[in-house]
Parts: C-alpha cells; structure tokens; sequence
C-alpha cells in the first residue's frame, strides 16, 4: 500500500471520529434540553457513564444508519415516491430507538416521538459535519458525492478528455419569466453567467419559439429525439386505436418514444454515453432514472425509473435534509394559499386536498433527487447528462407565472444551478453547462371562471345535447343551446336540453364528443367516425357547433379540415381562412403574432389531429390566455409568453443561430444541441438523422435506430 493511500485512509478514519464525536455531544446536548430523552438508569451515573452511553448511542445510530437505512429505502421503493417522503422521519427514529435500545449498559431511554426529533437532528449534524470535513480535501469531496447519487462506474474506465455537456431544463421557465428574474436579483448565478455582476459574461441569451403543443412532451420529445411528429397537444384522441394518449402517462411516453425513434431512425440525443434524468423520454441514453417512458418495463437496478430515488435517500442524513424542506414546503403552500384567499387575489384556483403535497414533492424531492443525480453523473465522467426540473412550472400553474411564489421557487433553482456548477469544479473532465426551457407559461384566468361553463359544456350545447344545470343558467350556455335550436329549427325554450342524440342513417346511435384540454388548446373528437371530419360533414351533422364556438368570446381560432380548401381557421363573425392563405390574411390568427401559421398549418399535416382543434382567446397587450384546465398559468397551446422558451449556452460553444435568425420549434433545438456535443466530443458523436437523409443531403445514406446506415432503397 503507496504512501498517499494510507494517507487518505487515515484521513477518512479521523473524519469518521471526528463525525462520531460530534455526534457524541449533540447526543448529550439533546438529552439535556429535550424531557422524554435520557442517557442515564433511573438511579443516576456518572458523568463517564453518561458519556459513554451517548458514544455507544452515537456510534451504534451511524453505523445502523449506515448498513441498515440503505436496505430500507430499497424496500421502500415499493411505496409511491410520495409516501417514501413521509416515511422517512418515523424510520430515523425507529433506527435511533433500536440505537438505545442495543446499549449494552442499558441505560437510556426515549419515547417515540421524541425519537423522530432526535435522529433527525443528529443526521443533519453528521451530514454537515462530514461534508464540511470532506469539502476541502478534493478526492474525499468527490468519494461523498459518488455515494449520494450512486453514479460510480463499476470498471472505472478512462474518462474522455474532451469536455462533457450538462443540458439543464427549467420546466416552464419562459425566456421573459428568465430576464426580468435576474435583472430582479433572484437568480444571481445566472446574472453572473451573463455578466450582469461587470465580469465578462460566459453564458448568452437565445430566444426560441415552441411549436402550437407548447408543452412538455411534445417540446422534450422534439428536443431529447429529434421529431415530436404527431403530438398536437398534451393529451389526444386516436381513433384508430380508440385510446387516449396522455405525454405523462408511462405507457404512451414509452409510445411515444417508440414512434420518434422509428420516425427519424436514431437512438437520440444522448446515445453516446448519455444520462437522462427526471425526463419524460430518454433520449437513448444508457443511464437512466425517474424517466417516464421506462416506469413500465423491467429493468436493471441502474436503469429502472425510481432508481434514482435509492441513489439520493440511500444516504439517511440526506433524506432527513429532504424530508425536513418537504415538510417546509407543505407548509409554506398553505400559509401562501391560505394568503391569497384573504386577500381574495384574482385570478386564483383552489390549491386544496393533496396539491400541497404535491409541490412539495415537484420542489423539493424531485429536484434534490435529480440534482443528486446530475452530480453524480459529472463526478462519473459522462458525457452528456439531460435531466428536467419541474420546480417553477408546478407551482406557476396553481400561483401564476409571474407571482412572488413563483419568484421564490426560481430562486432555489439558481442555487441548484451554482451548486452542479460548484461540483463540476471536482469533475474529472470539463463540463459545459447548458440550461434551456421547454415552454413558457401564460397567465389568465381559467375558462370556466370567466364564463361559468367548460369548454366541453359548450361544445355540447353547441351539437344540442343536455349540459350540466349551472352551465345552463350561464349566458355562454344559453346563447350556445338557443343558437343550436335554431339551427335544428327547435323552439327556444326550456326543457329541450333533455333530448338525446340522434340516431345515424343506419339506426346506429351517435356517441358524445370526446372534448380534451391542453392548457388552453382544446381538441374535439367524434369517437364513432374512423377518420378526421371535415367541416362539412360536422356542419352536416351537428349545424350549430362550429358557428357556437368560433363566436364565443373566450375562442380565439378554430382548425378543421376542409373538403374544399385542405384546412381553414374559423373566427368570429364568419372569418374563414384556408391554410394557405394565411401567410397573406392571417385573419383570426392575427393576434397570436410570428410563427403562428406555420405552427397551424404544421399541426394540421399530423395523422392524430383532431376533428376540431380550438385555441382560446388571446389578448396581446397583456398575454392572457384562457385555460381550458384548472391553472391560472397555463401552456398548451398558442397566445402569449407560454411560446417563448430560453437557450442559456456558453459563449464557448458556437451561436445557435445565424444573425437575425430565430430558433424555432424542439426539432431545430435538437439540431442545435447535437451540433454542440460534435463540437465537444467530434465526429463519435452521430449526426442528426435530417442532416443524413437523401432530401437533405444529396446521395446521403438512410440512418437505422442501430446507429448504422444503410441505403434507402433496402
């Protein structure tokens, strides 16, 4: 054994003492100020004794910590991730009783609760105490961070010299929601990475444009595999399946997945030696955690999806940390909740029953896990690491984009991003660190506040069927279930709304439209016709609908295909515009600024488009949008800052485009990523399926998922 070995393991057995010892005198502390805690028989001992009971204590607690926590997490991976949050309090102290209790004196004792304070004090002592120990010495730093993410190579191989690239996503982070939160001083890492401190910026701005599904699947999809082809919105209809597909739910992601791969013929963005974490899909890489699209197959430990929730609370002090701002968090929704109905804030949605629990575990546990994870990535030498945080876009949706709680939530992202930027200082190789966003979010009231129904209450007074009774005592549903009479030539009275659908020529009985809500997109669908209806044929059957809902005031456009011009957007008043023509009269889409035809008419060329596409209302001067959800800072569809995403890349690496050019749709940012992984890693890194096919590049081969290509012809 050389002479710098034994040095380090001298040095990790006096940081293990040390650490004992400590905890030793916070022990003895807690036993003084804390009644149902006691180190000593009920006859009394000695101070020697005493102390010796408290290092016994100690010593047995770190090292059932140690051996015994990491087999209970496993276990308890078999509990929603949620729960494992509430859990881990109880499980301290139930290891700091088994602790006392194994004294060989027998002295000591402590009740129960008591015990939950207990251990979690004397964890986040030992945490801190180790890691304060750990952080000047570089190899030992680098050991601890290894053991929280559980990211070390079993084979140590020889890490690249050439820099690896950590892509970081801000989930809903709009570009303007960025600017304005540093030039108000709340992310102070990202304002010194653009130089606002006066050092030289090392970071640039970039501004790029969501396709019409300015949501997280359908952007992350196009961003991490190169085409989000067919994905008009976050959850649709598919007729020639009959199922609804959901981006969140795990069998359609895996779908979903399934299809980009076998559209472009290429693994994805992180195929060469990649790390996907906290993602919807995986991008091809060969590490993955909390990833969605594999939460239904069997994999190995090292792949399966909630293998990373073992990695980051297999470490007890850890999840003690975790638990503890978890339990903050719930607290602080409700004080925030609790202050905006005092103060009767509008717009406002109810954040009641579990949501609490639920921006807990967005802000808290899924974003320490993934952070943990990220940085055991870079401390194993990988190459490209792609992991989501979600923080801001949970809490944006239920307290507004652009709200003091939103602004906090941002915050504590900036001190994540310091953090991985501090820890790639220890990294056995460079690190680029990449932060972009996937939408943004626009705010507004939902549709249903403004005008008392839904929009599948209106669409149902529009085609005559019975609506729900306070939908019929609104105007918007009264004037949509008289224009419907009108238009079967019924008379206007009350009563009519009990009718029933009407039969088919063939006797067969109509089913009820499937009416579906991305944001405030909305998606019509008539479940019992095998292909996508054109406007003539909707006309035909139910007279009323169309005209009922593009002159709603809360409907901005509709899209529907047409027998006579291919597809036409619908507005108020009659307006009426093939797809074609919108590049000269863009007509109802007007309001919804740049890009907006192209998106439209992008969508309408989709298989899975559904028979009535309909996007709320816009107001340009402020942004707002109408939700046809719950959220009060929405994203889903087109109008205001929910299309506008961010690029923050480093000024090393080239411009992501051309001089007055702009970056627009999650194709064309996975062109650019994939591009700056060839500048660092060179040609091992595949080039983009599109740059390979024949009706780009002349004579170029056609890429396979394998990696290997082959002529098109075969």
């Amino acid at each position: 054994m050389g002479g710098g070995r034994w040095r380090r393991v001298a040095s990790q057995i006096g940081r293990s003492v040390t650490v004992w010892a400590v905890s030793t005198l916070t022990m003895l502390v807690l036993a003084g100020i804390l009644p149902d805690f006691r180190l000593q028989s009920p006859d009394g001992d000695s101070a020697t004794d005493i102390a010796m009971t408290a290092a016994i204590g100690a010593g047995a607690f770190g090292l059932l910590s140690a051996l015994v926590w990491p087999v209970l997490v496993r276990l308890l991976l078999l509990v929603p991730a949620l729960v494992l949050g509430l859990l881990v309090f109880f499980l301290n102290g139930g290891l700091l009783l088994l602790a006392i209790d194994v004294n060989p004196a027998g002295r000591g004792g402590v009740a129960p609760e008591t015990a939950v304070v207990v251990a979690a004090v004397m964890s986040a002592v030992a945490s801190a105490t180790g890691g304060a120990l750990a952080v000047r010495d570089d190899d030992a730093y680098r050991r601890r961070l290894y053991r929280l993410a559980d990211r070390r190579r079993r084979s140590d191989p020889p890490c690249p010299a050439g820099p690896g690239t950590v892509f970081l996503q801000l989930d809903g982070v709009g570009h303007d929601v960025l600017r304005d939160a540093v030039d108000a001083g709340v992310m102070p890492t990202v304002a010194r990475w653009l130089g606002r401190d006066g050092t030289s910026a090392t970071h640039r701005l970039d501004l790029w444009r969501t396709d019409w599904s300015s949501q997280t699947g359908a952007s992350q999809l196009g961003i991490l595999h190169g085409s989000n082809h067919d994905v008009p919105a976050f959850r649709w209809y598919e007729k020639d399946t009959g199922e609804v597909m959901v981006c969140n739910r795990p069998t359609s992601a895996a779908e979903l997945q399934h299809r980009a791969v076998r559209h472009t013929g290429d693994g994805g963005l992180l195929s060469l030696d990649g790390a996907s974490r906290g993602n919807l899909f995986g991008g091809g890489a060969d590490e993955q955690a909390l990833v969605l699209s594999i939460a239904t197959r069997r994999r190995s430990r090292e792949t399966r999806s909630r293998s990373g929730y073992f990695a980051y609370f297999s470490d007890p002090a850890n999840a003690v940390r975790t638990a503890m701002s978890f339990a903050a968090e719930v607290c602080r929704e409700i004080g925030q909740s609790t202050r905006a109905r005092v103060h009767k804030v509008r717009p406002r949605v109810s954040r009641g029953g579990l949501y609490p629990f639920v921006r807990a575990f967005a802000t808290v546990v899924e974003r320490d896990v993934v952070v943990a994870a990220v940085m055991g990535d870079m401390l194993a030498g990988r190459t490209a690491v792609y992991a989501d945080l979600v923080a801001y876009d949970e809490v944006a949706h239920h307290s507004g984009p652009g709200g003091r709680d939103a602004a906090k939530v941002l915050g504590r992202l900036d001190r994540s991003l310091a953090l991985i930027e501090k820890v790639a200082e220890h990294a056995p190789r460079p690190y680029r660190i990449v932060v972009l966003s996937d939408h943004g979010q626009s705010p507004g009231e939902t549709f249903r506040a403004r005008y008392g129904l839904t929009l599948g209450d209106l669409v149902r007074a529009g085609c005559g069927l019975p609506v729900p009774r306070r939908a019929r005592r609104t105007r918007s549903g009264a004037e949509a279930r008289n224009m419907a009479r009108a238009a079967l030539h019924r008379p206007v009275e009350e009563g009519a709304e009990q009718q029933r659908p009407a039969d088919t020529p063939t006797g067969r009985r109509r089913s009820e439209p499937i009416v579906l809500a991305s944001g405030n997109l909305g998606l019509v669908s008539f479940p019992d016709v095998p292909h996508r209806m054109s406007r003539e044929e909707i006309d035909a059957r139910h007279p009323a609908l169309l005209p009922t809902l593009a002159n709603h005031p809360g409907i901005g456009f509709l899209l529907v295909r047409s027998e006579e011009h291919g597809g036409v957007v619908l507005g108020a008043r009659g307006a009426e515009v093939p797809l074609e023509r919108l590049d000269e009269d863009p007509g109802p889409l007007a309001a919804f600024g740049p890009g907006a035809a192209d998106a439209v008419r992008r969508t309408h060329s989709f298989p899975h488009t559904a028979d009535i596409m309909v996007n709320s209302f816009h107001d340009p001067a402020d942004g707002e949008v109408l939700a046809f959800e719950e959220q009060i800072g929405s994203h889903g569809g087109l109008g205001g800052a929910q299309s506008r995403a961010f690029l923050l890349s480093p000024t090393v690496l080239s411009a992501p485009a051309g001089q007055g050019e702009e970056i627009v749709g999650a194709e064309q940012v996975h062109r650019v990523l994939r591009h700056w992984l060839r500048e660092s890693n060179g040609p091992q890194v595949p080039v983009d399926a599109d740059d390979r096919r024949p009706d780009v590049v002349e004579g170029a081969p056609f890429p396979v998922a394998d990696g290997f290509v082959q002529d098109k012809s075969a």
